[in-house]
This record gives structure tokens, C-alpha cells and sequence, in this order.
């Protein structure tokens, strides 16, 4: 690795501009102004690929980094990414790498975008790694898209099959209700189930609202405690076919991160725990933890892998230890992760027609309920009616 300042780092020699004295008094209230709107301060994925994406290109065609975040300020859409270019301005301004003035934004930008800028910065490929960057961010963002767009359809159809329940039961049966109650004889099961429902709903609906929105938020502030969440991280891979699209789309992170990280020139301990902590599943972070741990002590990664085959499918220690013996665990690493990448393709690809039959059984039988309740009473009462 090369210790040598890329050239846009080096100052020229000769007069520094100095801002007029009478500016000062507006930096600092602009200043002051920043700093509150860094209290909220949030960059979605997309301000991240945007602003690695054009810094690259700024970079490459030889702009110095000030000059390229000077220019960057003028044409950020998201203010969240405004405030952030302003602070870097500030930082490299002031003399400081790049990757030293995104330290305080660890939390928004992560330790693997952080460690790819740093050596970028060390080796003088600082253009090269950001490209690199942007598009292992790129990658990231089709796969969240590709995981949420897969999730959309189901959930179209249960709030559909819901709502057509909701309007059944509140606003077309008790409109008929009145004749069923009128019924002399008894009225069967499912009729006296759906007075009972409908009933319920009518004069306690706001009540059983109140308590749904009570438990979600219950638990969104349960979630927030280690065990909670790491209980409901488990539950989630346990789901019949999503988990198996949940357990692919964790493992793919594993695989790229820790292997960009690897081929990066990062160390293997290292580059472990800073896979860990980018895990958003509290039982894979616990899992890459204890990776790192086991890598540390000296242990091999395929040995520790083969044992969970319940996170990690057999493909995974196999691969790995193939990149072990070969001495190209980076190499094998990114391969699981395009193996695994079109697995979720295919999962995605197969979730609507597997899921959309057992949807529109379950909402059948929903609707095939609420007509068999009302129309039962009313045969019987008409066939009561007859000479």
C-alpha cells in the first residue's frame, strides 16, 4: 500500500484566501444555524450514492476536493446531505482527510463505507475506491427494493381482505341485522359469531383500534431492548418462505461486506467486527460477533460456520473454506454473495404465485363465512314463509 497524499490533498503555495472580517459575524450565526438542523440530521441511502457517486466523478476528472465540495453544495436536493457536504467543506478546509471529517456521521454512513474512503485516502486511489463505493451502495439499494417489493403484494391483499371484512361486518350486515334478530327459531353458529363481531366492532371499533396502535407501539419501544429484539429478529426467520428470503438477504450482506472489506486490504479481525455491527438482525450480529471472536483466537471461519447451518446454508462453510486452503477468501466471499443475490431474485420472482393462492383461499373463505352467516337465516326464514 502506497503512504504517499494524493496530488488533490497537497496545497498550493502562495496567498490563502481569507473570508473579509466583515463575514464573520454571519458565519457564526450560520454556523449556529447548523448546528441545530445537525440535531435531525438523517442521509437516506440514496443522498449516500449521490454524494459518493459525484465526488468520484469530480475526483477522476482531476477537480481538487475542496473545489469538488464546493461545487457539490450548489446542486445537493436533500438538505441532510447539504449539511453534510457543508461540514466536509469545512473540515478539508481546515486540513483534515476526508474520511477523518465523516467520523462524526459514522453513524449514517457506517464502518464499511468509512474504512473504503480511509484507504482510499492512505493508497492515493481515492477516486477509484469511491466509484467502488457507489456502486457496492447501488448494489445494496437494489436489494433492499428487491426484499420490500417482494413484501408489497402480500400486504396489498391482507389489507385488502381486512377492509372488505371491516365493511361487511360494520356497514353492510347490520343492515340486516334487524330482520335476523326477528328470526323466531334459533339462528345458527356462524350468523350468532357474526352478530357477535359486528356488534363488537360497531360500538367498540375506536376501543379495539386504541389497543392494536397500543400494542404496536408497545412493541416498537420494546424492540428497543436487546432481548426484545433480539427475540423478534428470531421470529422473523422462522416465518414460512419469508424467512428463507430474510436469511438470504442477511447472509448476502455478510459475504459483501466482509469480502470488499478483505479485498480492500483490511484486516480479517477488523473487517469481522465492522461486518457485525452493519448487521441490522440482532441474531446474525450476535453470530458475527462471536465469528470475530472465534477469528481472533485463531479459530477458521468455515469451523465455526458449519455448525450453525441454521443462519449459514452448507454452501456458505464450503465456499469459505475453499477461499481458506486457496488464500482467496475475498474472492469466495463476493461469489456467495451473487449466488445468493439471485437466489432472493428467484425468491421474489416466486413469492407472488406462491403466497397470492393461500391469500385468496384465506380471504375466500373469509367472504364464503360472512354470506353462509347471512344467507342461511334468511333461506330458513323463507322456507318457514312457505304454505
Amino acid at each position: 500500500m502506497r503512504n504517499r497524499i494524493p496530488a488533490f490533498f497537497r496545497r498550493k503555495k502562495g496567498k490563502k484566501e481569507k473570508p473579509p472580517a466583515s463575514s464573520a459575524p454571519a458565519a457564526s450565526a450560520t454556523q449556529k444555524r447548523d448546528s441545530k438542523r445537525r440535531r435531525i440530521f438523517h442521509l437516506s441511502l440514496h443522498d449516500q450514492i449521490l454524494f459518493v457517486r459525484r465526488l468520484a466523478i469530480l475526483l477522476k476528472a482531476g477537480v481538487p476536493i475542496f473545489e469538488s465540495l464546493r461545487m457539490m453544495k450548489k446542486h445537493m436536493s436533500s438538505r441532510s446531505a447539504l449539511i453534510l457536504v457543508d461540514e466536509l467543506t469545512v473540515g478539508v478546509e481546515r486540513g483534515q482527510f476526508l474520511h477523518v471529517s465523516l467520523e462524526k456521521h459514522r453513524r449514517h454512513l457506517g464502518d464499511f463505507a468509512l474504512n473504503i474512503i480511509r484507504i482510499g485516502e492512505i493508497s492515493g486511489m481515492l477516486p477509484e475506491n469511491l466509484s467502488y463505493l457507489a456502486d457496492e451502495l447501488e448494489k445494496k439499494r437494489r436489494l433492499h427494493n428487491k426484499v420490500r417489493g417482494a413484501l408489497v403484494y402480500p400486504a396489498i391483499i391482507v389489507v385488502a381482505t381486512i377492509g372488505i371484512v371491516i365493511m361487511l361486518t360494520v356497514y353492510i350486515f347490520p343492515k340486516v341485522l334487524p330482520i335476523l334478530r326477528g328470526f323466531k327459531g334459533e339462528l345458527p353458529f356462524t350468523t350468532r359469531t357474526l352478530i357477535f363481531v359486528s356488534d363488537l366492532l360497531t360500538n367498540q371499533g375506536f376501543l379495539i383500534a386504541g389497543v392494536l396502535l397500543g400494542v404496536a407501539v408497545a412493541l416498537a419501544l420494546l424492540s428497543r431492548i436487546r432481548k426484545v429484539r433480539f427475540f423478534l429478529d428470531w421470529s422473523i426467520l422462522k416465518i414460512p418462505i419469508l424467512g428463507n428470503l430474510f436469511q438470504y438477504y442477511h447472509i448476502v450482506n455478510f459475504c459483501r461486506t466482509l469480502g470488499l472489506l478483505l479485498k480492500s486490504d483490511v484486516r480479517i479481525m477488523e473487517a469481522s467486527l465492522i461486518t457485525a455491527e452493519t448487521s441490522t438482525n440482532f441474531v446474525y450480529r450476535k453470530s458475527l460477533t462471536e465469528l470475530a471472536e472465534t477469528v481472533k483466537k485463531g479459530g477458521k471461519m468455515s469451523l465455526y460456520l458449519e455448525g450453525r447451518e441454521h443462519l449459514y446454508p452448507p454452501m456458505v462453510s464450503q465456499m469459505i473454506t475453499v477461499g481458506e486452503v486457496s488464500g482467496k477468501l475475498s474472492d469466495s466471499l463476493l461469489y456467495l454473495a451473487d449466488i445468493y443475490e439471485n437466489e432472493i431474485d428467484e425468491l421474489t420472482k416466486n413469492l407472488s404465485s406462491t403466497i397470492e393462492p393461500l391469500l385468496m383461499v384465506v380471504m375466500g373463505l373469509i367472504v364464503g363465512f360472512v354470506a353462509i352467516s347471512i344467507i342461511t337465516p334468511i333461506y330458513q326464514l323463507t322456507q318457514n314463509l312457505r304454505p
